[in-house]
């Protein structure tokens, strides 16, 4: 029993979560798509058998399915959850339902449609930000070296106590997390250090030490330092009128941080440690629960950010993968072939279902292993 109730102080947060990204998700193919004038028969927050639903006067089915990883928004002509046309089914149609038809659209209507969905989710993302920017504060700490680790390569290789970083290898700082962000990703990598020392503006030569860090969930991970210290982090609270900006810096930022990650781990310069699946991301979203309801939108708001990003990605099946036929049909002045684009679903599908498999592996051995 006491398992059961510590689980579910773990699935409940994730389940409350992503299910709320998942409906900004759809909600933004829904509404493109009806604006465009293409019908929508099922909108669904999860997958397999209905546990409630109901039918709006467009003849839309919503509802809830059982198994909540995800969810779908079917429209008129499509053969399944992933928007693969019914080739037959198209065939048959009448001028109406051609007319309600995604795959009659025009290719701009279409890309309008597939694009929706992941900007969704990076506007909502924005949106979080933004509020809590301008009620609870971005978290700020200045760039300033206050003090060092004992042997650290900052100070052997000449960084002083006062010295204010302006830029890593062309990258601007604003941030003593900026800071930490870049040279986590960069162990053994010599890195140009532009730094302002009482006005005298000097480049250091620095190569952060592979390190092993604990999180404050208790997480180890294998990452870059410097050993520099910085002041006491604080919150910094953006006026409504600009905290929007922050907000769209601070989503682009972490986009940027996480297709770098992403190369880094294609060309092995990074390990694959940290990929994780549904099971991790359920495991932090239950821990950063108990820290607190702004950490959790906050978190809401990362994950909203990554949803936004990895459904982008060129891969058939996700949106990504539609946007990526259709420029290529603006590109051609034609649609791809039939064939080609059903070996695009079949290839799609096995790298999804790969990167799964991967990414649960990875889960259980952090998680039940370790």
């Amino acid at each position: 029993m006491d398992f059961i109730i510590s689980m579910g102080w773990y699935i409940i947060p994730f389940l409350i979560v992503l299910s709320i990204l998942v409906f900004v998700h759809e909600l933004g193919h829904y509404l493109i798509a009806r604006y465009n004038g293409v019908g929508i028969d099922v909108f669904s927050i999860g997958f397999g058998p209905e546990v409630i639903g109901w039918n709006d006067k467009a003849g839309t089915r919503w509802k809830i399915s059982w198994f909540p990883l995800g969810g779908y928004v079917k429209m008129v002509g499509d053969a399944d959850a992933a928007s693969t046309p019914d080739r037959e089914a198209l065939k048959k149609m009448d001028s109406d339902t051609k007319a309600r038809s995604l795959f009659y659209k025009s290719v701009w209507q279409r890309i309008a449609v597939s694009g929706a969905g992941p900007l969704a989710n990076y506007f909502f993302a924005i949106l979080i930000f933004t509020i809590l920017f301008a009620t609870v504060g971005q978290r700020y700490t200045l760039p300033i070296v206050q003090d060092f680790q004992i042997e650290s390569p900052a100070e052997k290789a000449g960084l002083q106590k006062g010295d204010s970083i302006k830029a890593i290898n062309g990258e601007k700082i604003e941030r003593f997390e900026d800071i930490q962000f870049i040279v986590q990703q960069h162990p053994g990598d010599e890195l140009q250090v532009l730094v302002d020392r009482s006005g005298v503006i000097l480049t250091l030569s620095i190569t952060p030490i592979l390190s092993e860090i604990t999180d404050n969930f208790g997480h180890t991970h294998k990452v870059g330092l410097l050993g520099i210290k910085g002041s006491e982090p604080g919150y910094i609270k953006r006026s409504w009128l600009n905290s929007w900006w922050y907000a769209t810096k601070e989503t682009a930022f972490l986009s940027w941080q996480t297709i770098k990650a992403l190369g880094q781990v294609i060309i092995g310069s990074r390990t694959t440690e940290g990929l994780g699946g549904p099971l991790r991301i359920a495991q932090m979203s239950g821990e950063i629960a108990h820290s607190g309801l702004i950490a959790l939108i906050w978190f809401m708001a990362l994950l909203s950010v990554n949803l936004g990003l990895i459904n982008l990605f060129p891969i058939p099946m996700l949106d990504g993968g539609h946007l990526l036929f259709y420029f290529l049909e603006v590109l051609k002045g034609k649609p791809i072939s039939e064939k080609a684009q059903e070996w695009g679903f079949r290839a799609g599908f096995a790298v999804i279902v790969g990167l799964m498999v991967f990414a649960t592996w990875n889960d259980i051995v952090h998680i039940f292993i370790k």
